[in-house]
């Protein structure tokens, strides 16, 4: 069996194909068999297309054209792969083995074998964050640039992980933003593709609980937090803004929260805290509605502090981060630990009331046909 993992994105082979064309000999089993190996080392995700051509590839050359029954619509995943294998038509086995090992030798040979440096001041290497600590500040910057920074399973835990280590060290204030043009696009919908063994109700109750543990985190957040928002912000990185003590943005910058057009519902306490800071009628136009805010409407309804022009959005923020950060550190501290102390229990029994919404959502029919339809539109693109 295929190692590959499991796909979704529509497939197109046609440009590996044409690239493909010069080699007029298959290759050898030994070869194949290598490639299989390699495979299985490559440090960086290749992204769903090429994943779904690698899946395509495998089957012709191991079973030939594709023979088995079409998956159900429902089943969106392995009717991508069926699409993506049945696509390939008549092409020889020897010819798809030589394509695969084709397309494996040149992702191995396209990935880079140093290793990135440290951020000043960093403790600690995270694969999807970089941390760093100066002048009494720690910055973790989302370091998914050419996802938009979409959240993967892997950036919850690691996001978990660095708030936990940036409540305890010795910086006064905490800052949380984005690498590239976006600040984050929210949740990488090919999280809903990694179907384990339990199935989709496994699928749903383990997200559901990882996505407790990670609004948790930001309402336990014991120091200043502030967010400085680089670009548009999409989903749980804007529901998480009312969690946080100070937010910045670039005037750029856009706020859009989808849920009811991806079939979910709201999280990071945003179904109490939004309709708390702007009112229920504005709360309900983002929340409900899918209405995207420009920079200056989100700071007119109280989801920003500061809106700043582009041109001068970094140099600005921090200078006045680094006088924030002069100041008394427990101070600070305790001063916002008596603040977030209020709401705090309140704030609990809301997380857990929105993750179960979210987990019933996650298993709908509704939910499912809304994100099979968001990544159907997105292969059109």
């Amino acid at each position: 069996m295929t190692a590959v993992i499991i796909l979704l994105s529509p497939w197109r082979f046609d440009r590996f194909v044409r690239a493909s064309k010069a080699a007029l000999m298959g290759a050898s089993v030994e070869e194949f068999n290598a490639a299989k190996e390699k495979l299985g080392a490559l440090k960086k995700d290749p992204g769903n297309e090429v994943k779904l051509t690698i899946h395509a590839l495998f089957k012709q050359a191991t079973q030939g054209p594709c023979n088995t029954p079409k998956p159900s619509m429902l089943d969106f995943v392995n009717k991508a792969k069926w699409d993506a294998w049945k696509s390939l038509g008549s092409l020889s086995q020897e010819e798809a083995r030589r394509q695969y090992v084709d397309l494996i030798t040149s992702l191995v040979g396209a990935e880079a074998p140093a290793v990135a440096a440290q951020p000043t001041g960093s403790t600690k290497s995270f694969q999807t964050l970089l941390i760093s600590t100066e002048d009494n500040i720690t910055t973790i910057r989302l370091n998914r640039p050419e996802k938009k920074n979409a959240i993967t399973a892997e950036m919850y835990n690691e996001l978990i992980e660095a708030l936990d280590l940036a409540g305890k060290d010795d910086s006064v204030i905490t800052v949380i933003t984005g690498s590239g043009d976006y600040y984050c696009s929210g949740n990488d919908l090919n999280n809903f593709t990694k179907i384990p063994e339990g199935g989709v109700e496994k699928m749903a109750k383990d997200a559901g609980q990882l996505l407790r543990r990670y609004v948790k985190a930001y309402i336990d957040f014991p120091k200043p937090l502030i967010g400085v928002i680089n670009g548009p912000a999409v989903g749980v990185s804007v529901t998480l803004l009312g969690l946080f003590d100070v937010v910045y943005a670039t005037e750029r910058a856009t706020f859009h929260t989808p849920f009811s057009q991806l079939g979910q519902s709201p999280e990071g306490c945003s179904s109490y805290l939004f309709p708390k800071m702007m009112g229920a009628a504005k709360a309900s136009e983002m929340l409900l509605f899918n209405k995207k805010l420009t920079a200056a409407q989100a700071c007119d309804v109280g989801l920003l502090t500061e809106v700043f022009p582009e041109s001068s959005f970094q140099s600005e923020v921090w200078t006045r981060l680094k006088a924030y950060a002069k100041l008394p550190r427990n101070s600070l501290a305790l001063s916002k630990q008596l603040i977030r102390a209020v709401e705090k229990e309140k704030l609990y029994a809301i997380n857990d009331a929105e993750v179960e919404r979210l987990v019933e959502r996650w298993l709908s029919d509704e939910c499912m046909q809304a994100i099979m339809s968001f990544f159907q539109a997105k292969s059109k693109l």
